[in-house]
């Protein structure tokens, strides 16, 4: 007579069929974001930086009506992601003590404002999470789901999870343009080291390939030139900022080259490029056909252009933050951060390459 199970063993087929469930209700896509203050979702509040969105009004329009460590007033562009792409909820900041047990199973969210491409951007903000060490993380959090639900598992997660990663903008506005003379800036010319930047994140995306992740949409960096903070410091009559703006347009041409080279050499589309530049530019040169009445003033901050210093209680606040592209110096508002994921999902190829979210994610289901 066969000797029935134990209660652990029990305990264990339970647990598993149930994690199981719930990598089912999710649709079997876990959701992984990294890089800056543009996607991060509170991880530095749990850090002595000053790179920080803790405090009103950051949150303002939040659904808790409070600050969440979101450069935002409401949502950020991972969350709507989330939304578009049939999560329960975002993933959590990986430093969030609450992302434990099933919760992993969403995901998890490894960014932090301030970092850059290179490990020497962001170094005034101190004790932030850079690249290298979100990678680290990203590890780590694969051995915590190893834990959970076991190895070939968490590899299939991992493999179908949908990965967001956005960098670049920091290794410009807070490196290279910091102070007149940086000491990158002294060492490169701009083209020289726009292609230095180029060439250190093709190894950061091929070590998140190598990692496991299959599908990464990369963002490429906005029109920086065009932000309040650039607009106040550098602008004349409120024209964007020359030297910022032909930066961006030696950085993302050259970033969707490097994408497109990783497929060729991986042999599949693994890398999807997203043309956010592009999509700022349509509501900075168009503001009014989007229902903004600026796209230079932010809501929230001081000094022209609202572009000074950061956004805190003692700021200019705007009463109706959806008619504003700018909700601070140097981050979309909600309301523009849902006109950016709508590029992402259904834009055509001016906007993503080799092709929009929806087609990647339709192409999936049918695998």
């Amino acid at each position: 007579m066969a000797t029935p199970p134990s209660f652990a063993t029990l305990y264990s087929i339970i647990l598993g069929l149930f994690l199981a469930y719930n990598i089912r209700r999710i649709e079997g896509r876990a959701f992984l974001v990294f890089g800056d203050s543009l996607v991060d979702s509170g991880n530095n509040d749990y850090l002595a930086t000053s790179a920080r969105a803790d405090s009103p009004p950051y949150g303002i329009d939040y659904p808790t009506r409070r600050p969440t460590g979101r450069f935002s007033n409401g949502l950020n562009i991972p969350d709507i992601l989330s939304e578009n792409i049939g999560s329960q909820e975002p993933p959590l900041p990986y430093l969030s003590p609450e992302l434990t047990g099933k919760k992993l199973l969403v995901g998890a969210n490894f960014a932090s404002a301030g970092v850059g491409i290179l490990n020497d951007t962001g170094i005034q903000f101190a004790n932030i999470i850079r690249i290298a060490l979100q990678l680290e993380y990203f590890q780590q959090y694969q051995q915590r789901v190893s834990a959970l639900i076991g190895a070939d598992k968490t590899k299939q997660l991992v493999n179908q999870a949908l990965v967001l990663i956005t960098l670049g903008g920091n290794d410009f506005v807070n490196n290279y343009y910091l102070v007149p003379y940086s000491a990158r800036s002294r060492q490169y010319s701009l083209p020289d080291y726009v292609k230095f930047l180029i060439s250190e994140y093709q190894k950061v995306l091929k070590k998140l390939y190598d990692l496991g992740a299959r599908r990464v949409l990369v963002t490429g960096t906005g029109p920086m030139g065009c932000v309040p903070a650039e607009l106040a410091q550098r602008s004349r009559n409120g024209q964007c900022a020359v030297e910022l703006q032909r930066a961006s347009a030696l950085f993302n041409p050259q970033l969707s080259q490097i994408l497109q080279k990783l497929n060729s050499n991986i042999g599949k589309n693994v890398f999807i490029g997203a043309n956010i530049q592009q999509t700022h530019n349509d509501f900075i040169s168009n503001p009014g056909a989007y229902g903004f009445v600026t796209s230079k003033i932010a809501c929230c901050g001081q000094g022209p252009y609202n572009g000074l210093g950061l956004c805190t209680p003692l700021s200019n606040l705007c009463p109706n933050r959806a008619l504003y592209a700018f909700w601070d110096a140097f981050h979309p508002s909600e309301k523009a951060n849902r006109i950016i994921v709508k590029q992402i999902m259904t834009g055509t190829t001016q906007y993503m390459t080799p092709m929009n979210l929806s087609t990647i994610l339709a192409m999936d289901s049918e695998a």
